[in-house]
């Protein structure tokens, strides 16, 4: 199961996903908002923090989840602070009850990694793409257009068609028709 734990939240955070299964893990941890009291109250354990990118708005929570829950943080590049452990592109990682493979996207930041299992059907896509045919800010530093074109463009050749959930950085998630979302993603980055 899976579900958004800053969703209500009235402050500037990511989302901050909790899947549930045999084994829970964070995706992202928000910033902000107490997130560890938000663990608490649906599960007893967690057993990894994974995340998609390291903007302040995704880690800012980091350090009070990983001392509560006295885990490790999982992501693209162990050089920066908090990161632990390393996922490699292609890497596949459990979320939950499903396997993921992990996806380097970079474009929006450099550590940008989505998660796609073909078997839940599910994508986190971090800040790679949002609903409607939004996509990651390539003004902050490490952000570059052509460079997220083309890790837009590299997540829709990986996922299927028949894709049921997207799972956002920010906003809500999409479950309806969520290729159609990063299809016109593409289209969009390429017209500004």
């Amino acid at each position: 199961m899976i579900s958004n734990l800053a969703q209500g939240v009235q402050v500037f955070t990511s989302n901050a996903f909790l899947v549930t299964g045999d084994r829970s893990v964070l995706v992202d941890t928000g910033a902000n908002f107490d997130v560890v009291d938000a663990v608490r109250s649906r599960v007893d354990e967690l057993e990894a923090v994974v995340l998609t990118h390291t903007h302040p708005d995704h880690v800012g929570n980091l350090d009070a989840v990983t001392d509560a829950f006295g885990i490790d943080a999982w992501g693209y590049d162990t050089s920066i602070d908090g990161i632990d452990h390393a996922i490699a592109d292609e890497e596949t990682v459990q979320l939950g009850d499903h396997e993921y493979v992990a996806l380097h996207t970079p474009g929006h930041k450099n550590d940008h990694l989505c998660f796609y299992s073909e078997e839940a059907s599910v994508l986190f896509a971090g800040d790679l793409v949002f609903q409607n045919g939004s996509f990651g800010r390539t003004d902050l530093e490490e952000g570059d257009r052509g460079t997220l074109i083309e890790s837009i463009d590299r997540v829709l050749e990986r996922i299927d068609p028949e894709l049921e959930e997207m799972h956002t950085g920010h906003g809500p998630s999409v479950t309806a028709n969520p290729y159609d979302h990063v299809e016109l993603s593409s289209r969009m980055a390429r017209q500004m």
